[in-house]
């Protein structure tokens, strides 16, 4: 060996023409990535829409509830105060008859009106309203 001459010096660049592998790794890493933001945005697309409608088929369901149980109350008081069904009753008038003692709620944020007692009552909310049939009227007396 000759020692006036000192071995060659790397040049930094590899000597492979290909990519070094953490390049590679990396490029992998930031599209499985940008997959898995789509793949999320995509499920969070399609449920929070079917969130938004359950949670206003419960709000609806509860209301309407309410309303029966308002009608109910309508007709215990009319029975028990000899009313005519053309009457109205004031709100202090069907409490009592109310399982919370009160007037309920709309979970939506709606008013309840009473109405008389051969009409249903109802809620300001659109599509919260009670179904027309005989089981929410009691037949009219002669």
């Amino acid at each position: 060996m000759n020692a006036a001459h000192p071995p060659p010096i790397p040049s930094g660049r590899p000597q492979n023409p290909c990519m070094p592998t953490w390049i590679i790794v990396l490029i992998v890493l930031g599209v499985a990535g940008f997959i898995g933001i789509f793949a999320i945005g995509m499920l969070a697309a399609i449920a929070i829409p079917n969130f938004v409608k359950a949670r206003q088929t419960a709000q609806t369901n509860a209301c309407i509830n309410q309303l029966r149980s308002i009608q109910a109350a309508k007709n215990q008081w009319a029975l028990e105060n000899k009313k005519k069904q053309t009457e109205i009753p004031k709100e202090i008038e069907v409490t009592p008859h109310l399982k919370a003692g009160g007037l309920p709620t709309c979970p939506a944020g709606g008013n309840y009106m009473i109405n008389a007692v051969d009409e249903n009552p109802t809620c300001s909310v659109p599509k919260h309203q009670l179904p027309f049939g005989p089981e929410f009227h009691p037949p009219l007396s002669p």
